[in-house]
């Protein structure tokens, strides 16, 4: 079966999990993603100041998939340097982090902690758009404390020449917790002009089909959880089967994780801690997760590592049901 092309399936930015290295690795071995976000950059203040984190925008795209720079900032010449930058760069479009929905950044009034300022989002817009030399997206969530907060903001993004909102549906204190809502991202189709990409508890290709079924008119999606878990979710909601052993795919997924983190890394033991942050996401597809995963994550060498990677795929059964058990997890 071919892939269905009317869908467009985006790559959601995970701080410390979807890296240059991670994007490069996982577009050569799985189909199906269209759009892929860095995670975001923040304290871009000259061009000095992104020197550090510069080789995270070695590439445009990635195997053919185009990248997408986010940044995460309520100051309008942050944010235009960082346009202007990655303009130089050769990128066609920067994404506007308006959905961070941790306590200690919201507090600082940026991620989500924006979305109750719907005058200081408009100020920000007035000020860059004009200016900006390439596209910008924003990705928010419902509100921080208010499903309401996205319906008073609606009218501020309608004014201003976004090439797309993409929405996670909850609020930013709930994190991750509890159930999407569905009935305001419904509003959210209503009301804005610009095109919508829908965020939030994609899991599996059933809770895709419940989506699409939901807001049909719909053919943008964004999927964070359920791709780490399962890397073949963006080619099964698109139509594709799995290939017929994909334990081997996955095993060569993750062995050439691992040595390009080291060769990135320089032989440093932080190749094993990034390797642990895609496990405990992975894990989730095998028959025993919590087995899976505490063989992986007490291992402090690489030939320790290297040996639970080696018992975990002669011992465990990958299934591909992350998704069901994300749902356990909540």
């Amino acid at each position: 079966m071919n892939l269905q092309p009317e869908h467009k399936i985006y790559l959601a930015p995970f701080q410390g999990i979807t890296t240059r290295v991670f994007r490069e690795i996982y577009t050569r071995h799985f189909k199906g993603t269209d759009k892929l976000f860095t995670a975001f950059f923040t304290s871009i203040y000259s061009t000095k100041s992104l020197n550090s984190r510069k080789n995270e925008l070695a590439e445009t795209s990635h195997n053919g998939t185009p990248v997408v720079p986010q940044i995460l900032s309520k100051d309008a010449s942050e944010m235009l340097l960082f346009g202007k930058l990655c303009h130089e760069l050769g990128f066609e479009e920067i994404n506007w982090n308006l959905g961070c929905p941790f306590p200690r950044v919201a507090r600082k009034m940026r991620g989500s902690g924006l979305l109750p300022h719907p005058q200081k989002v408009e100020e920000i817009l007035e000020t860059i758009m004009p200016q900006l030399p390439l596209k910008l997206s924003v990705k928010c969530r419902l509100g921080y404390h208010s499903s309401d907060e996205i319906i008073a903001l609606l009218p501020v993004f309608n004014k201003f020449p976004l090439s797309e909102i993409i929405v996670h549906t909850r609020i930013g204190e709930q994190m991750y917790k509890g159930s999407v809502d569905t009935d305001t991202f419904a509003k959210i189709l209503q009301a804005s002009s610009h095109q919508t990409v829908y965020n939030g508890d994609i899991f599996s290709p059933e809770d895709f089909e419940v989506t699409r079924q939901c807001f049909p008119q719909m053919n943008h999606w964004m999927i964070g959880r359920g791709l780490l878990a399962d890397p073949f979710l963006p080619m099964l909601v698109k139509g594709e089967k799995r290939p017929p052993e994909p334990i081997k795919i996955i095993r060569k997924y993750v062995d050439d994780l691992y040595f390009a983190y080291r060769q990135n890394f320089n032989d440093s033991l932080r190749a094993i801690n990034v390797m642990k942050e895609l496990w405990s996401w992975l894990s989730l597809s095998f028959d025993h997760p919590q087995k899976v995963f505490g063989k992986i994550k007490k291992r402090i060498s690489f030939d320790a590592y290297e040996d639970a990677v080696n018992a975990v795929f002669e011992d465990y059964v990958w299934e591909g049901k992350g998704g069901e058990r994300l749902k356990e997890k909540g």
